[in-house]
């Protein structure tokens, strides 16, 4: 199974990658490809620049990482209540590309925050969006309080937060059984 994970920041210590490559390493042998969004430098989108540019190579080249994948994890990060800057620009020219960019997908949708929310106004925006876009979403978790409830060598800490990612993460094994 090809697995292709990112956290949907631009912060070089993102807890949502951290989130998102430990949740994609909870998969037996998987082939596993981390994406960081700082790879794929664009402009920012206008109908203007699309029309008299194109669609960006980095955008196309980002659709085609992801159509590799048997399985889409993304760890949505927060900013103002919704996507980052990074993620919604790139998620802008990527659906310009291909409205049905997650066609035939299956997504893991994670998020994570240092506040008691977890990213659920992200998590809610993306629940609602990318269906649209195609995604079929296995399941979705939050993880409030990273810093309080995460470990880098022990994972999740809270039990109850353990419990519950446990049974989201069991759920998309589950798929691919």
């Amino acid at each position: 199974m090809k697995i292709v994970a990112f956290g949907a920041s631009s912060s070089k210590h993102s807890i949502n990658k951290q989130f998102a490559i430990f949740t994609a390493n909870q998969f037996d042998n998987a082939d596993i490809e981390v994406l960081d969004l700082n790879d794929f430098p664009l402009p920012l989108f206008s109908v203007d620049l699309e029309s008299e540019k194109g669609v960006p190579e980095n955008a196309k080249q980002f659709y085609f990482k992801l159509q590799t994948a048997d399985l889409i994890i993304i760890s949505l990060s927060e900013h103002n209540g919704t996507y980052t800057a990074i993620f919604k620009n790139l998620f802008d020219w990527v659906s310009r590309y291909n409205v049905n960019m997650f066609t035939g997908k299956k997504l893991f949708l994670l998020s994570t925050s240092i506040g008691i929310r977890g990213g659920l106004g992200t998590m809610e925006a993306a629940l609602s969006r990318f269906p649209r876009h195609g995604a079929e979403i296995l399941a979705h978790f939050s993880l409030p309080k990273f810093h309080e409830y995460f470990d880098s060598i022990n994972g999740i800490t809270n039990e109850e937060s353990k419990g519950s990612f446990n049974e989201n993460l069991n759920l998309v094994k589950s798929y691919f059984n």
